[in-house]
């Protein structure tokens, strides 16, 4: 039963947009008379509202008691409240801005209406990996560039790269500095893509609309005027954008859902065991750029290949990855092990094997390993440090070596290469789709994440020489 408040939206999930139903934060507009003369609109919660009136005359110096109040009536129909002090409305009054989260509070404050000045000249739409992508980039720059708590976040996008990237206290003042430096810049922000740390509120879409802006995305919810706002501007709106999934709460046609061509006939297979002894915690559970290591990978797998399988002997813990999963079947022998069950699993011939700390993963360092098979039972890269054998390609034709080794009580996943073909792929083929070799950072201690994620150690290490390699 829909209750009062719930609006339609549509949640992206599992690669598809379905309908659903959510209740929004109410964002409601209240117009102030004090002696009969308009003072302010304040942008609030609609309850209460008495207690929000005098709180905010006692506050700007109007009053300092209940006495000084003669009347005060609100009226919720029209958004109206009117109030009558025993002193006197001074005749000049000085703005007040507030820099904190919600909407600024000003004097005459008038709250944009209508589509007239808010329209998207470019109603560009954009895939949700573009979406995840910039929102994975504005995390980057934040755990880069700040220093303390408290600060509001938001980037600008193309679908190919993070363009322009602002902080402040205040998460609508960010859009200014956005916009200010794209002047600066002479960077066009039509039909680009606004991602937000914060609440969308109506003072937020009014000025991503006058930019033109076709895409807003927040890790949390709009406000239901910033919904409507959205809706005449035709701005795609979407909230909730936390690990796989989102919510579009406006123009569900800005998201695109065209999928690429995945690759045929091999399965993508994570291991998730091990026992990250010198991270001293589970590795696929780490936090990164709002969403866990194991998330980020799954997510890139299940867009390269038709059929996912995850390797762990605690699926309890992976319940939300929507994947088959698969248990050891020489249980507790290291990543030969984890391979091998992935493989003997797999139902296709082919499975690529990725470990579970590496969150960097590169679509096309991916396909360019898989379409290098020609006729090998191993495809392996060979990266500064050595052969990368947890970011490799394996067919089923390694099974009965691999056996031979672990029945012999051996871990290293190299011991059985002298058995089957392999084929290595330099360093050099990857240079041009990913030039810094992040598919490859591979995160095993405290100090290794630290780095990746930015965070000020005194023991960090830089993440370019994070890669002591997995056993292999």
């Amino acid at each position: 039963m829909k209750k009062q408040g719930d609006r339609l939206i549509h949640r992206f999930e599992k690669g598809r947009l379905q309908a659903a139903e959510r209740p929004v934060v109410q964002e409601y507009p209240l117009r102030l008379t004090v002696n009969d003369r308009e003072l302010a609109t304040l942008i609030a919660s609609p309850h209460k509202l008495n207690f929000l009136v005098a709180g905010f005359l006692r506050n700007q110096g109007f009053i300092s008691t209940l006495d000084d109040i003669l009347t005060l009536g609100v009226c919720d129909d029209f958004g109206a409240a009117r109030v009558r002090i025993t002193g006197a409305v001074p005749e000049r009054l000085t703005p007040t801005l507030t820099s904190g989260c919600g909407t600024g509070i000003a004097f005459n404050f008038q709250p944009a209406e209508g589509a007239s000045t808010a329209s998207v000249a470019d109603r560009k739409s954009y895939s949700p990996a573009a979406v995840f992508e910039l929102m994975k980039g504005l995390a980057r720059q934040a755990d880069q560039y700040r220093s303390h708590g408290g600060i509001h976040s938001a980037a600008i996008g193309d679908g190919r790269s993070l363009l322009l990237y602002a902080e402040d206290l205040g998460r609508h003042n960010t859009i200014d500095r956005i916009a200010g430096e794209a002047l600066f810049k002479g960077i066009e922000l039509k039909g680009k893509m606004l991602v937000t740390s914060g609440r969308v509120s109506t003072e937020m879409v009014a000025k991503a609309a006058r930019l033109g802006i076709a895409l807003i995305a927040s890790r949390t919810s709009p406000t239901d005027m910033a919904i409507r706002m959205c809706e005449q501007a035709g701005i795609t709106l979407v909230g909730y954008l936390r690990g796989e999934s989102f919510e579009v709460y406006a123009h569900p046609q800005g998201i695109a859902l065209g999928r690429p061509e995945k690759i045929p006939g091999i399965t993508g297979v994570i291991l998730a065991g091990g026992e990250s002894r010198r991270m001293g915690c589970d590795k696929s559970l780490l936090p990164l750029e709002g969403a866990r290591f194991i998330e980020h990978i799954h997510r890139k797998l299940a867009t390269l290949f038709d059929e996912v399988v995850l390797v762990t002997n605690s699926p309890g813990l992976y319940g939300e990855i929507d994947c088959r999963k698969v248990p050891d079947i020489y249980y507790r022998q290291g990543a030969l092990a984890g391979i091998h069950s992935g493989l003997c699993h797999a139902e296709n011939e082919r499975a690529f094997v990725v470990a579970c700390d590496m969150p960097y993963l590169s679509s096309e360092v991916i396909r360019e390993i898989c379409t290098a098979a020609d006729g090998a039972d191993v495809v392996v890269p060979r990266t500064d440090y050595g052969l990368e054998p947890l970011h490799a390609l394996y067919h089923k034709n390694c099974l009965q070596p691999m056996e031979a080794v672990l029945d012999e009580g051996f871990k290293r996943i190299v011991k059985f290469f002298p058995s089957v073909q392999v084929h290595e792929v330099p360093a050099s083929a990857f240079e041009q789709q990913d030039p810094e070799g992040r598919s490859f950072f591979n995160i095993n201690t405290p100090q290794e994440y630290y780095a990746l994620r930015g965070t000020r150690a005194e023991d960090a290490t830089p993440p370019v020489v994070a890669g002591k390699r997995s056993q292999a």
